[in-house]
């Protein structure tokens, strides 16, 4: 089946749909409790992975014309959390997030590319600490159907991605003999679950 173009989500967000499913422009809101934004980083000599817990946002899928989807992702940076709270309060704190100063991060998409029949690459401004850069994230369709509730339709997406923090104005660092405590790399992993609009 031919699909749309797809939108993510925060990290950023967008996706595709079937384009012989509905002609109208459809609206998609992330189910936030089935939905998540992840992060991974390189710590001395292994990996620290992480999410934010507090995410909205909405899809617009328009398949008569999928360039002209779009999505908008909000997140709440107070609640990154990576399983342990004194390194949450410190990305927390000055030294990253400065969550007092900029609450939240966002995602809006600008184009969207379709690579393949469940694929899209999606172009979005992420703004975080402050600062506004382009990320692209490459993007899959999972499906989409009915949900538990009656009436209810259910839409699914991953997203992958990467940025580098110093971008961002995230430069806290320290060496411990020569090899860096916290890494620049930040790889964005995404899982997002919608509810349509009717």
């Amino acid at each position: 089946m031919k699909l749309a173009k797809p939108l993510l989500c925060a990290m950023a967000v967008g996706f595709a749909l079937p384009l012989s499913a509905f002609a109208a422009p459809e609206t998609h809101e992330i189910d936030a409790a089935h939905s998540t934004v992840g992060f991974r980083i390189k710590h001395l000599f292994s990996h620290v992975t992480g999410r934010f817990d507090g995410v909205q946002g909405e899809i617009i899928v328009d398949r008569e014309k999928p360039e002209a989807s779009s999505v908008k992702v909000t997140i709440d940076a107070n609640t990154i959390n990576t399983a342990n709270e004194k390194r949450d309060s410190h990305l927390r704190s000055a030294d990253f997030f400065e969550v007092e100063k900029f609450p939240t991060l966002t995602y809006v998409s600008k184009s969207v590319k379709q690579t393949g029949e469940t694929t899209a690459d999606v172009v979005g401004d992420l703004t975080l600490h402050g600062v506004t850069k382009e990320v692209p994230l490459k993007v899959t369709f999972l499906g989409q159907g009915p949900g538990m509730a009656p009436g209810e339709v259910k839409g699914g997406w991953q997203a992958t991605g990467k940025i580098k923090r110093s971008d961002f104005g995230l430069t806290w660092g320290k060496l411990v003999e020569g090899t860096a405590v916290v890494g620049d790399d930040v790889e964005i992993n995404l899982e997002v679950e919608s509810n349509v609009k009717k």
